[in-house]
């Protein structure tokens, strides 16, 4: 899974991407300091994985993994090339969802590219862009498509899509709002590739005091979870400044570090929770002396597609799966104990695989 972290300049966006990182991209109090994308592969926690690889011993754990894009900063007038707005804009075709960092912080110290704090109005500056962008890639599309439509009838629903989704656009709307129950018309969209069709998780960025209450009594972070709300988005709390701080940690002092703010969990861990729920996934599990290893799947995936996670020979040669939920094979200590329990299933190529399924795949090729 890849996510790019975008926001205006000086909103906190490379301050989080450092801390959910560690990658120490640098971070300036000025427009444009993050020039190239930095990418950081982080380790998504997974408490299963090292309880499992205790009791076989596994030689090597290997947790399942996010990439982070580190987006510059953009500003007004981006699609039309300015700031690094052509740069932006490539970098951020590239993912499969949208990390926006939001301001909903007071600092005099920091100074915000439009003077003022205002969560709503960044958004729709970010929006408008990437609209205007998607736009022109609609332009050309519907110029090529169109032509070819005149010789070739059946390209006719197409191009009659890509004029509704142009008039969508230009009314203000993103291209994920556009409705429609035409098989063919969502698997067009989903081949456009637009920035605007593209699932957002909002990441208010709030002062310490705001917090470890979740920010209910800051006005933005209610403006921000109003927005996401109706637009089908996901929205977390965060503040990026002690994100700084709790990547320098180690795991105990971030445990007590945590609790002594009143948290529960870091901004790493609710946003690979917002991640995983806006894009509909969850992770299996093998597990083994050589390695146990967490896979991201797809809610809904099948025991054949889930072997192909781990190799196209596994999915190929598909037998049957030897499934497990990870907290009996704990509570047992072995495979070969929880099979004379009979908590051990043996399914087939319908199998659709759940979170926290140990598996074990048979296969022939």
């Amino acid at each position: 899974m890849k996510l790019g972290i975008v926001g205006l300049p000086n909103v906190g966006k490379s301050t989080l991407f450092n801390s959910l990182t560690k990658a120490g991209a640098e971070s300036a109090n000025y427009p444009f300091c993050t020039i190239d994308p930095n990418i950081g592969v982080v380790a998504v926690p997974d408490e299963r994985l090292k309880l499992l690889g205790d009791m076989y011993h596994s030689k090597k754990v290997t947790p399942a993994v996010i990439e982070f894009v580190d987006i510059a900063g953009l500003v007004k007038g981006a699609s039309k090339g300015e700031g690094l707005g052509n740069q932006f804009l490539s970098n951020i075709r590239e993912v499969d969802a949208v990390v926006h960092v939001v301001r909903c912080f007071e600092d005099s110290n920091v100074i915000h590219v439009d003077g003022s704090v205002d969560p709503l109005r960044d958004i729709e500056t970010i929006n408008l862009e990437l609209i205007f962008a998607d736009l022109e890639v609609l332009e050309r599309k519907i110029a090529k498509t169109g032509k070819a439509a005149r010789m070739d009838k059946s390209l006719a629903k197409e191009a009659a899509l890509l004029e509704n989704l142009k008039a969508h656009l230009e009314d203000g709307k993103m291209a994920r709002s556009y409705v429609t129950e035409d098989e063919d018309e969502l698997a067009l969209l989903a081949s456009y590739n637009l920035l605007t069709y593209k699932p957002v998780i909002f990441a208010a960025n709030v002062a310490e005091e705001n917090l470890a209450n979740d920010g209910p009594d800051n006005a933005g972070v209610a403006a921000v979870r109003k927005f996401a709300a109706e637009n089908g988005s996901e929205v977390f709390v965060i503040c990026a400044q002690i994100e700084e701080e709790i990547s320098e940690l180690d795991e105990d002092e971030k445990a007590m570090f945590l609790e002594d703010l009143g948290l529960k969990e870091s901004g790493l861990e609710k946003l690979i929770k917002a991640s995983y729920h806006l894009l509909g996934l969850h992770s299996f599990l093998t597990a083994g002396e050589d390695e146990t290893r967490a896979w991201t799947i797809k809610i809904g995936t099948k025991a054949p597609q889930a072997a192909g996670k781990i190799h196209t020979d596994f999915e190929r040669g598909f037998i049957k799966a030897e499934v497990v939920n990870y907290k009996d094979l704990l509570e047992q200590g072995s495979l070969a104990a929880a099979r004379e329990k009979g908590l051990v299933g043996m399914e087939g190529k319908d199998y659709v695989v759940k979170d926290g399924d140990v598996i074990l795949f048979r296969f022939n090729v």
